[in-house]
Formats: structure tokens, sequence, C-alpha cells
């Protein structure tokens, strides 16, 4: 299981360093115009997943805290999850990067978001949530409005 947590590491971190350290060179916004990025990271998640899906699927029925703490108190589930936690984040911090820079928000600003995101997920997405409005509209192709 060490292996494979080391390996989710390595799968997502290239994309993290070009969206923070380079987010204006044209290999990063080639690269981050695809989804397919954090494919690599969600087959991870589904190899680990996919054999374990009936106990998976018995073991959510019946869920409770002691249950899920038990099942994250395992190496498996813990790489599990994290897995799951790399995946969503990068797909986060893909959107945060796509939607800050037609918005015109300082790449220090969305760089710094970024890394938040990054550590901390859900927090660093909330506060390119608060952060959003006020780097203006952006309506066309590749853009989310609010």
């Amino acid at each position: 299981m060490e292996t494979i947590f080391l390996l989710t590491n390595l799968l997502v971190m290239p994309f993290w360093a070009l969206m923070i350290a380079v987010p204006r060179w044209s290999a990063t916004r080639r690269l981050m115009a695809s989804p397919w990025i954090v494919a690599p990271i969600a087959l991870c998640y589904a190899l680990l997943v996919v054999p374990q899906l009936p106990a998976l699927v018995a073991e959510l029925s019946a869920l409770s805290l002691d249950s899920l703490a038990e099942a994250l108190g395992t190496p498996a589930g813990t790489t599990t999850v994290w897995a799951h936690m790399l995946a969503l984040d990068l797909f986060a911090g893909r959107w945060i990067y796509l939607d800050s820079q037609p918005r015109g928000i300082s790449v220090w600003l969305s760089g710094a978001l970024l890394f938040a995101t990054l550590m901390a997920g859900p927090l660093g997405l909330l506060l390119y949530l608060i952060v959003r409005p006020w780097g203006g509209s952006v309506r066309g192709a590749g853009s989310v409005s609010s």
C-alpha cells in the first residue's frame, strides 16, 4: 500500500506544480484544458475500489461513524480515501485554474488559492468561491458563469 500511496501523490503533483508555478506557460494551458488529467488518479482509485465493491456496499449499507473509522483505519482504507481526495481536489484545482484566468484574477492570488485547495481541498474551493465574484464576469467558451 505504501507504493500505491506514493504513486498517487506522484500522479497529481506535476499538475499542481504547473498550475501554481507556471500558470501562463502554454504547456500548462494545454494540459489543463483537458479534463483527462484527472484520469490516472481516478483509475488508481477505481483499481483500489472495484475489487472491494461487494464488501464496500455491505459496509456502506449499515454506515456508522465507528464502521467508517474502522475501514479508514487500515492502510488500504486510508490509501483509497487518499486517492479519492487527490482526484477530486485536482478536479477542483483544475476548475479554479481555468475559471480564474479569464476573470483576470491575479496569478499570485489564484496560486495561493490553488495551494490552499491542494492542502485542504474544500477550504481552498470555498475561498475561491468567495474571491471569484470580484474577479469579474466572463462569458464564452470554456468559462463558467456565476
